[in-house]
């Protein structure tokens, strides 16, 4: 039976014609169901979502001085597929770009959506947008949005507040809670990072209508979309920002660092890193112009030498040694040793005591303290013997806070470097050193390196008579006064606190003694007990001290690091003795004395001129 061509084109028409229909409703129910682009346009054609930022907390300082506030700038933002008719001649014109600036931000814009905003031109001043703020309506896809700028109000604690920059892949990657979005601003250093969550605040969000020509009109449904922003949570800070301002000015044309820390409290007072720079070159557009300033500046402003270099410790590392030596029984307060000069020394004559060794400063003393420390005669071989005296050295070292991170409330700290038997076996091979293969650690010279706010830390050891609290930087942040606990933990080197004694007493003679190492760091009337290092370097050696202030219930500890400045009581002694001044008195009376180390460098030399303690 043949079949019916009529009959096979009807059947061919039929499917096409329902294969089309079938087609355009799979399509239709695409765009409406799966296909959010074509909502997306309609709702920015007449809605405007804009985003509410939070103004960031502000940190004051200990006595409540302002140290970073908040001021209005606006950001340009662009929806590229909202862009109609677009003028970009007279747009560059009203706005004194050029045509290639345009191309560049317009690409970058449409790079990251074309339906959703991205910002076009960052933190705008309230003047630069009074002056064409009149004409942005004219330009479809284009609205303004205001935010804070953060002003520093003093050129001072770059270091230790940090700056804010713009969020990067990095940022973006670890923020889990999908809080930042392209143009955000986040902590990049300092405080502004630690404590990024505290100051940031919650964002909010506006619904506005807009008409056909780019104007708000009003909110969407009465207001009924939008959330109100949360401004950030205040830091109230252990700094004292007169002292930090007089710390940098002593640090002026020197490269180093001075940390100041409350002995009783662990509260950092001042956290100097030299050469300094004004926190205000990292705001604003130019940000990235002088970051980059900074960057290969070969002075390296940016590098935070109180928390991240490592140095040798030089002799104040003596005093570890002593009050370590003393507990394990190896030595006793009243032990002399003979100055015979085995690791060189100045003239002086042979200390008969711990507390003459301190004030003296005696190199072969601590060279025999360390070797009774390393070779207790537990064992007898002498290498076996020397691997468990190093271990238990090892202990004592980490008890004064020194090869691990204090954790302090700032990022990228150093935990500094204290040799283990590891180490040593695997540099020399297990069983192939001992005492006479590492002795240099006596001194605080060999393998040890330590960071300055360890120095400090030391300082405070001391002055506390065997512990310290965790140094800190913040006190309370947030409406609640909310405060870290783990800062108010003692944390004790149980060493007894009567060998602690010996060492201010020793300290005490190191500045105000006959022969003492640091007489120009006296101060009539203050009982400053102190230690002098003198760090060797390839080159000059570098100049330190740490000193605590008064003997008895100490106010302020300071550790002082000049870089390639040479002996201890030349430079480093008497920069802390002005610090220690200002914070007590208020001021600094002896004028002469601070002009000669604020206005000069250590490549120039010093009139050695004793200063001695008046006569009551």
């Amino acid at each position: 039976m043949s079949s019916n061509p009529y009959q096979e084109r009807s059947l061919v028409v039929k499917i096409i014609f329902v294969t089309v229909v079938v087609i355009f409703i799979v399509r239709l129910a695409m765009l409406q169901l799966f296909d959010d682009s074509l909502r997306k346009i309609a709702d920015q054609q007449a809605l405007r979502n804009v985003t509410q930022y939070p103004a960031r907390g502000l940190i004051y300082d200990r006595n409540g001085e302002l140290l970073v506030h908040n001021e209005a700038v606006y950001d340009l933002m662009v929806i590229p597929r909202m862009m109609k008719d677009f003028d970009t001649a007279y747009f560059c014109h009203c706005l004194g770009m050029s045509r290639e600036e345009f191309d560049a931000k317009m690409k970058k814009a449409c790079s990251y959506s074309l339906y959703s905003p991205s910002p076009f031109m960052k933190q705008i001043s309230k003047e630069e947008y009074a002056s064409w703020e009149s004409h942005i309506y004219k330009f479809r896809g284009f609205y303004v949005q205001q935010r804070t700028l953060r002003i520093y109000d003093r050129p001072i604690a770059a270091h230790v507040l940090g700056y804010v920059g713009e969020v990067d892949s990095v940022d973006m990657s670890r923020d889990t809670m999908h809080y930042y979005r392209q143009g955000d601003y986040i902590g990049k250093s300092g405080l502004e990072k630690s404590y990024e969550e505290v100051l940031r605040g919650v964002k909010g969000k506006k619904v506005m209508q807009v008409d056909v020509h780019n104007r708000e009109i009003g909110p969407y449904m009465n207001g009924q979309l939008d959330s109100t922003a949360i401004e950030g949570g205040n830091l109230y800070t252990t700094l004292d920002a007169d002292l930090q301002a007089y710390a940098e000015e002593l640090m002026a044309n020197k490269r180093g660092c001075i940390v100041a820390i409350e002995p009783k409290t662990g509260e950092v007072l001042t956290l100097v890193s030299a050469p300094c720079y004004d926190p205000n070159l990292l705001v604003g557009r130019v940000r990235g112009t002088n970051y980059m300033m900074l960057l290969n500046d070969i002075s390296r402003p940016l590098f935070n030498r109180a928390l991240q270099a490592q140095y040798p410790p030089g002799s104040i590392f003596k005093i570890a040694q002593a009050m370590t030596a003393l507990n394990l029984g190896v030595i006793t307060p009243g032990q002399g040793f003979a100055c015979d000069k085995i690791l060189g020394c100045h003239n002086h004559p042979s200390a008969r005591s711990v507390q003459e060794a301190i004030k003296m400063s005696c190199n072969p003393y601590f060279y025999y303290t360390y070797r009774r420390v390393i070779q207790q005669g537990k064992y007898k071989n002498k290498f076996i013997d020397s691997q468990y005296g190093l271990t238990v050295w090892d202990d004592y070292m980490h008890r004064f806070g020194f090869g691990e991170r204090l954790g302090i409330d700032l990022p990228n700290v150093n935990s500094g470097f204290i040799p283990d038997t590891a180490f040593y076996n695997k540099r020399y091979g297990e069983g192939r050193w001992a005492f006479t293969t590492i002795y240099s650690n006596s001194i605080g010279q060999g393998e040890v390196g330590v960071v300055p706010l360890q120095m400090a830390n030391l300082a405070c050891i001391v002055a506390n008579r065997g512990y310290y609290y965790t140094p800190h930087l913040v006190r309370y942040f947030g409406p609640d006064s909310a405060r870290n606990e783990e800062f108010y933990e003692r944390h004790e080197t149980g060493i007894k606190s009567s060998y602690f004694d010996i060492a201010a007493n020793g300290m005490y003679d190191v500045v105000h003694g006959a022969g003492g190492t640091a007489h120009r760091a006296n101060i009539p009337d203050i009982d400053i007990c102190g230690k002098t290092g003198t760090a060797e370097n390839i080159g000059i050696d570098h100049s330190v001290f740490i000193a605590f202030a008064p003997m008895d219930n100490p106010q302020i500890a300071v550790a002082v690091y000049v870089e390639n400045a040479g002996a201890g009581g030349v430079w480093a002694a008497p920069i802390a003795s002005l610090v220690i001044e200002k914070y007590i008195r208020g001021e600094v009376t002896r004028k002469d004395f601070e002009r000669q180390y604020r206005e000069a460098n250590p490549c120039q030399k010093l009139p050695l001129k004793r200063v001695t303690k008046k006569k009551k």
